[in-house]
């Protein structure tokens, strides 16, 4: 399937301002990006008539199929909460495709999503990434898994201490997953002197997370958990180390920046119904940013829901964040962050052409998405 676009306002990241330019898909992939290219007899046409086209937008921290709208209680698949410790759950066996918010997510330019277990236990399980696209979720993944996910602070401690189950403190929050990866590294030790009789589907799950083939995705609001999730990874050798939400993270930016450790920032527009949230707040992207931190700004769909994600990167630049950095936020950032970048996040050659055009700039209140482009097909058009 080919696909030509002319007369677009082009996004490339590392360009203050937009390029006029045409774009030629071929076979899900951006073949070129120039200034003029002719159209070849029997190639589709769309002319965008200087809309502004951008990277389709990635929200790197989802529940998006996994909790689903409209269907109360039975859709909520995201915590496994009969167990504590599940590292072996796995989002591809959560996530319905056909869950209605996947529509509002192509309606408004997000092509890709990371989607994986809830905040309830200390492991939660492993993420995945996929497009937005389609009804067969196996078909819709870019890149399974994407991260091991724990969690640190108030969710496991409520979802568990309340009834006297561990963990009741944040001491023993930590100490679960500290065993779990002590087991793992036994286990990984006994299987290379092949001495295990019985695979162990838990430890097999968090061998790919100590052997640096995935990073550890850890939920952390307040700077102490944050700095909690740091001394594991650093601990058991971890390679990268993602905070997802990190609503404090901005006072401990410096150390983070030394930690070579990215941040899933938000959601944003919640109430501050949990102490862990008292100090959100919408100038925390500026400040990040400007530690040299990658930053990815995120909804945590249904938390906030996943049409919202511009609305954030907008009130970002009202704090003073710049355009280019809050655009960035929104694609080659959690494109990286998801390890995904060699594929999605930036529209160029080679690149799958996952694509948004906008009838204006994008980050004023009133641009409107005229199409979604996925893989090279228009799979949302406003016209």
């Amino acid at each position: 399937m080919s696909l030509l676009i002319k007369n677009g306002l082009v996004w490339l990241h590392e360009q203050e301002d937009y390029l006029k330019a045409d774009i030629l898909i071929e076979h899900s992939k951006i073949k070129e990006v120039r200034p003029v290219i002719e159209g070849e007899k029997g190639i589709p046409v769309l002319d965008v008539r200087e809309g502004y086209i951008l990277p389709g937008w990635i929200d790197c921290h989802t529940h998006l199929g996994i909790i689903e709208e409209a269907t109360g209680k039975i859709g909520v698949d995201n915590n496994e909460i009969s167990d504590p410790i599940t590292p072996n759950l796995r989002a591809i066996d959560g996530v319905n495709p056909l869950d209605i918010a996947f529509k509002d997510a192509v309606r408004h330019g997000i092509t890709t999503v990371m989607s994986g277990p809830g905040s309830d236990n200390p492991v939660g399980g492993l993420n995945m990434a996929f497009k937005t696209a389609g009804r067969i979720i196996d078909q819709m993944v870019i890149k399974n898994p994407v991260g091991l996910k724990i969690a640190l602070g108030e969710n496991p401690l409520t979802t568990y201490g309340a009834d006297k189950k561990s963990p009741v403190t944040r001491m023993g929050t930590a100490s679960l997953i500290r065993e779990l990866f002590m087991q793992a590294q036994d286990y990984m030790s006994l299987k290379k002197a092949n001495k295990v009789k019985k695979r162990d589907v838990k430890l097999e799950a968090v061998i790919p997370l100590l052997m640096g083939e995935i990073p550890l995705r850890a939920h952390a609001h307040r700077a102490d958990d944050i700095i909690t999730a740091v001394r594991i990874a650093e601990e058991f050798k971890i390679e990268k180390l993602v905070i997802e939400h990190g609503t404090e993270a901005d006072l401990i930016a410096d150390y983070l920046f030394e930690k070579k450790v990215a941040v899933a920032l938000g959601p944003m527009l919640t109430p501050r119904i949990k102490m862990e949230l008292r100090n959100r707040n919408y100038a925390s992207a500026l400040k990040l940013m400007d530690s040299g931190l990658t930053v990815a700004l995120i909804t945590d769909h249904p938390y906030n829901s996943i049409e919202q994600l511009r609305t954030i990167a907008i009130l970002a630049v009202a704090e003073g964040l710049s355009p280019k950095d809050a655009l960035k936020c929104l694609t080659v950032n959690p494109a990286e962050i998801l390890g995904c970048d060699d594929r999605i996040g930036r529209i160029a050659e080679g690149y799958d052409a996952d694509l948004v055009v906008y009838d204006q700039e994008p980050l004023s209140i009133n641009a409107k998405v005229l199409q979604t482009i996925i893989d090279g097909k228009i799979v949302y058009s406003a016209q």
